[in-house]
């Protein structure tokens, strides 16, 4: 958590910018860095499937106010302008994006980060929902993150048949490769991934030696913070909110 005191100078800047991807090409991306001489650690963030929203926005705001770099790409940029709804109504009716352009995405936008002159250049990326499988996944693809968090990442265990052409690998299968340290926070009420998914998440992890740390809340289900919606979980979003905040800490700041 931040350790400021009240009397302390406190500021950002948040705004809307472009970046390049690893594909070659430039997206919109949403960027919040404190003010100050750093050097300060950074993530990014990866949105959910409900899209580039306000949500996302402000919690790239919160890390910055935590005293992080924090950047979100739009993952749907390349699909049109318009309302996140809209926008995301379009990517479900084409299958979602591929794992693939998702990750040159998350790629780029960790190289931007470390160009900056007020960068420490250690990233981590966090993401809830689809944004947390992604997540997951960049962290077992590349080994450009120092620290991964998945919030209620769905898919990250799939069947054979539930592979497909965007998505043609299980993220699971790939825990081996993971290169940086873990946090996974999950509902036990939840249906994507259900109990048994996270169960197995956790086994591979603990079969390959992986640091990690999971922590899963009863009374609680899909989306629990997300605060405008009937599945937010204020007590267990708090604690959710401490431990992600803690945990990036650890890993990021030295």
């Amino acid at each position: 958590m931040s350790d400021y005191n009240t009397h302390d100078y406190e500021g950002m800047i948040a705004e809307t910018i472009t970046i390049q991807s690893r594909k070659g090409d430039f997206v919109n991306a949403y960027l919040a860095k404190p003010l100050g001489k750093g050097p300060f650690p950074s993530i990014v963030l990866v949105h959910h499937l409900p899209g580039w929203d306000e949500l996302y926005k402000e919690f790239t705001r919160k890390f910055a106010h935590h005293g992080f770099i924090a950047i979100c790409p739009d993952l749907y940029f390349r699909e049109g302008n318009g309302t996140p709804d809209d926008v995301a109504a379009e990517v479900r009716s084409n299958g979602g994006i591929s794992d693939e352009q998702a990750i040159q995405d998350f790629l780029g936008a960790s190289d931007y980060l470390k160009s900056l002159p007020v960068s420490n250049n250690k990233v981590g990326i966090f993401g809830t929902c689809s944004g947390g499988r992604h997540a997951f996944l960049a962290g077992c693809s590349s080994n450009e993150f120092d620290a991964i968090i998945e919030c209620w990442g769905g898919n990250v265990v799939m069947s054979d048949d539930a592979l497909t052409e965007k998505q043609p690998t299980s993220p699971s299968s790939l825990t081996s490769s993971l290169s940086a340290p873990l946090l996974g926070l999950f509902g036990n009420e939840d249906v994507s991934p259900t109990p048994e998914e996270v169960n197995e998440h956790e086994k591979l992890l603990k079969d390959n030696n992986k640091e990690y740390k999971f922590h899963r809340y009863d009374g609680a289900g899909h989306g629990f913070m997300y605060y405008h919606t009937p599945l937010y979980r204020q007590q267990q979003s708090v604690d959710a909110w401490e431990k992600i905040l803690d945990f990036v800490s650890d890993n990021l700041r030295s």
